[in-house]
């Protein structure tokens, strides 16, 4: 058998190999071949569209191209420089030809080198053997180039370039290099080997039986059946075999093939805690995938080291979330990973993030029992009252998991111990009536009890909760002043209703809705742009650049939309979330006043109560409870609050209000029936009553009947401001004929009078 019969090419170079296609990458080309051609030192872009859209590329150092037919094909005959990528088509390179077939075309500055040798980057070949050649332009397809001269090539880095004395790829593990360098002197026999070996071989860490079987010729990237179709460098990251990647990946593996759990090579590093194999892959070219991420394991397996590099790389979203919703802080809870939560908290992590079931951390921490990792959460201001699709609190699933120390913090934490879920379960309710959970926390709730008795005492509470468990949270009436009962001459509802056809237009085909996969927090949010932007913040308040005076038109994600019922353009849908008081008032009858802390920015409650037209509003007596969809003069309809509303019928004027409401669009987006919304204009703390500007044309026509009550120093409209605006009229400007009402304001409620 002749040298060359024995000769097998050793694939250094991925010249033949194809990766899926990239609808990024397709985009960011136009369309178009991305082969670079470089003509003795010129470089010339190709602009012929593509007809393939699956990518190709020199080698693993080098970006992805997506390619015209012409250059696939030079590709494929290695005509493609591995060192830079540009294609070696026309001018002067250095020619390796190991059969007189074959030959394989690169620069001379571009040559591998090992332990001061130099080797074709295509096979392997040293590179004493190749010959400096021109390539006419007319003949770019040629095989046979005029030899212009020949002799040893003079290895050497060029200026920019890095240094390739450990390899093409930084590598410097002195057994591979060993191994190759044997390679080349010696030149194995061919050998016969079924695939199943390679992988088999890779996964025990047999680095030369790994070698021998990729010189005759094994696909790298054959998938074991019997394994979820994994590849042999999916067994050698899971063991950390970092000498036989590097093998594979010169050989061709693909370093972002996904196994039939969607799982890639450098997930099964970071799983298992293999750090220089992380490195050495990263280096290597490779990529996160969506949703269960590196990130994600890491965290979920504790590995501090590989979960604080990966963030150290400014290449990770610390806060993505995979199919579930759930973040790497999420999984680092669930798993007790005192230190690595630790970590992700100095790092910025968003604690407030909902998974698919609305769970945030802190449900999780409860979930798993652990009182160090909810400590740390509630110190950094997590939401000890936030609630899931099941309205359970992080309480409810301390309870129901039976976490005694987890109870007994968040109760001493302000935790309430009534809340009902949507079963109707308070946190007792949820657990075994012989656990020390349940003692606990029936021993807080005699506690809550009595001083409940002594409040009600004193405020005299009438009803627990005028919402009759309608809302996410109850809203409790009080009586501190007088011996009027609570309201009831009304229907409470939590949205609004109609009594008579409006035609609103609800057909799904005419929303229009974002393609977003996750969170809808990049700029090309469709439903963000409606609304000129997305206005809330990942907490779900209002930005502090959006324009009270003038608030444009939100319009939220829909049920059409990609996007994850928890994204972040989701926040008035979700309903009332803040917990309040009705009380009476000393002079102005029944209001609203906050039970908790309200930042700035945040959605208080919705003006809800029944729909009609302007006409329907004319008709009727009482129109105290009016509220016009729209601020223009020629509004058509508006919500009336009379017999159907929410607790925002109580909200009372205040000439310096602290809400102020804006028009929103959720589950339709006919302009003619917004949603009124309340926000907060400024940061309200917990016993502060609640109240909006009713705007000038409503006490144009209502300051005849009574005066202003909100005791602001600000007040316009109180018997003591009327009088002296009264008295400085002069006789002349009260025989003028009076302005038209004004209706400009987007917090004026309607008056038909």
């Amino acid at each position: 058998m002749s040298a060359i019969e024995e000769a097998h090419e050793l694939p250094l170079c991925s010249c033949r190999m194809e990766t899926p296609k990239s609808r990024e990458i397709l985009i960011l080309a136009d369309r178009k071949c991305m082969a670079t051609e470089s003509v003795d030192g010129q470089l010339t872009r190709c602009q012929i569209a593509v007809l393939k859209h699956e990518m190709m590329r020199p080698s693993n150092s080098v970006q992805l191209l997506v390619l015209c037919e012409d250059h696939r094909n030079g590709m494929v005959k290695h005509q493609c420089c591995p060192g830079c990528g540009f294609f070696c088509r026309a001018g002067t390179f250095m020619e390796c030809q190991p059969d007189i077939s074959i030959s394989h075309r690169f620069h001379r500055a571009c040559a591998s080198v090992l332990k001061g040798q130099s080797f074709c980057p295509h096979c392997g070949e040293e590179a004493t053997k190749a010959k400096e050649v021109t390539i006419a332009k007319a003949d770019t397809t040629s095989t046979v180039p005029t030899v212009l001269a020949q002799g040893p090539a003079t290895p050497g880095v060029p200026e920019g370039r890095a240094d390739t004395t450990t390899g093409r790829l930084g590598y410097n593990s002195k057994h591979a290099l060993k191994v190759l360098f044997l390679y080349v002197s010696i030149r194995p026999k061919k050998l016969r080997f079924h695939p199943k070996q390679l992988y088999l071989s890779a996964k025990s860490g047999e680095l030369k039986k790994v070698f021998l079987m990729l010189v005759d010729g094994i696909d790298p990237n054959f998938k074991m059946e019997s394994q979820n179709k994994r590849t042999p460098l999916h067994a050698a990251a899971e063991g950390g075999y970092k000498d036989i990647c590097h093998m594979l990946v010169q050989a061709g593996a693909n370093l972002d093939m996904c196994d039939e759990d969607q799982r890639t090579p450098l997930m099964e590093a970071c799983e298992n805690n293999h750090m220089e194999t992380v490195l050495y892959l990263l280096r290597a070219g490779a990529s996160d995938v969506e949703g269960f991420t590196c990130l994600h394991l890491a965290a979920k397996s504790g590995h501090y080291n590989i979960v604080e590099h990966l963030l150290s790389t400014g290449l990770i979203n610390i806060n993505c979330q995979d199919d579930g919703g759930w973040t790497a802080m999420i999984w680092a809870t669930e798993y007790k990973h005192v230190d690595q939560v630790k970590l992700l908290l100095s790092k910025g992590a968003d604690i407030s993030i909902r998974d698919k079931e609305e769970n945030i951390c802190l449900h999780w921490a409860a979930f798993s029992g652990s009182v160090d990792i909810s400590e740390l959460l509630l110190n950094a201001h997590c939401d000890l009252q936030a609630v899931n699709i099941h309205g359970d609190s992080p309480l409810h699933i301390a309870a129901r998991e039976n976490r005694l120390d987890c109870v007994t913090l968040f109760l001493t934490r302000g935790a309430d111990v009534f809340l009902k879920n949507r079963e109707g379960e308070t946190p007792p309710d949820c657990c075994s009536h012989n656990s020390k959970a349940w003692a606990a926390l029936q021993a807080n709730r005699r506690e809550r009890d009595a001083k409940n008795s002594r409040l009600s005492a004193e405020q005299n509470v009438l009803h627990s909760d005028i919402a009759l468990g309608q809302e996410r949270v109850p809203i409790p009436c009080v009586n501190s002043v007088d011996s009027e009962p609570y309201p009831d001459g009304y229907k409470y509802i939590p949205e609004n209703c109609v009594t008579s056809p409006m035609n609103i237009d609800r057909n799904i085909t005419h929303l229009q809705y974002c393609v977003c996969k996750e969170d809808c927090s990049t700029s090309i949010c469709m439903c963000g742009q409606l609304s000129l932007r997305c206005w809330y913040d990942k907490s779900g308040r209002l930005l502090p650049e959006f324009c009270r005076e003038e608030p444009p038109l939100i319009f939220e994600c829909n049920h059409a939309c990609s996007c994850w019922r928890t994204c972040k353009n989701r926040v008035v849908q979700n309903g009332l979330r803040t917990k309040l008081q009705l009380f009476r008032t000393s002079k102005k009858g029944w209001g609203v006043r906050t039970l908790q802390d309200i930042p700035q920015g945040t959605f208080v409650c919705e003006y809800v109560g029944e729909i009609i037209s302007e006409a329907e509003a004319e008709m009727r007596q009482n129109d105290a409870y009016l509220f016009s969809l729209d601020d223009k003069p020629q509004d058509l309809y508006c919500i009336d609050a009379r017999f159907y509303g929410n607790i925002s019928r109580f909200l009372n004027h205040m000439c310096d209000p602290n809400l102020f409401a804006c028009r929103v669009f959720t589950t339709h987006q006919d302009l003619r029936f917004p949603h009124i919304a309340f926000f907060a204009s400024e940061s309200i703390m917990a016993g502060e009553e609640l109240g909006f500007d009713y705007g000038d044309h409503f006490w144009e026509v209502k300051s005849k009947l009574f005066s202003c009550e909100c005791g602001s120093s600000k007040c316009k409209y109180s018997s003591a401001a009327m009088a002296s605006l009264q008295a400085d009229s002069t006789p002349e400007e009260q025989q003028q004929p009076s302005a038209s009402p004004d209706t400009s304001s987007s917090n004026s409620p309607s008056s038909p009078s």
